[in-house]
């Protein structure tokens, strides 16, 4: 059976703390956070842009989360009040949140893998 992976990475800038840490995390401070989503999927689909199933699933739709804050996405937000309050902004739960709304964007039967870095050493990964 045939199997395809698409990868896309790209950046955004946002602000965030994280409620209760007792440290510097605990007070407003912005990443460039760095985001790579793998897509896999054993047959091909079309998108809101293309009408032919030939992907996996689009580049554009996949890339949502670097949009402008005004737009939908997360860049240039401060994440504590552009994500639901059950998200806390961890880097874990960031990766689980854009994995959750990228889930919804994509043909059910493709598989996402999400990874975000805060810096150049430190990152998560979060499949389901």
């Amino acid at each position: 059976m045939p199997k395809w992976k698409v990868v896309t990475e790209f950046s955004f800038n946002s602000a965030h703390y994280i409620k209760d840490y007792n440290g510097p995390c605990g007070r407003m401070h912005g990443h460039n956070y760095q985001i790579r989503i793998e897509a896999t999927s054993t047959k091909l689909h079309s998108s809101q842009y293309c009408p032919h199933s030939v992907m996996v699933a689009d580049f554009r739709t996949l890339r949502w989360a670097k949009q402008d804050v005004t737009k939908g996405g997360l860049d240039h937000g401060i994440l504590n009040e552009v994500m639901p309050p059950d998200y806390e902004t961890t880097a874990e739960m960031i990766a689980k949140y854009i994995y959750d709304e990228t889930k919804k964007r994509v043909p059910t039967d493709v598989q996402l893998k999400v990874h975000v870095s805060e810096t150049p050493n430190s990152w998560v990964e979060y499949e389901d």
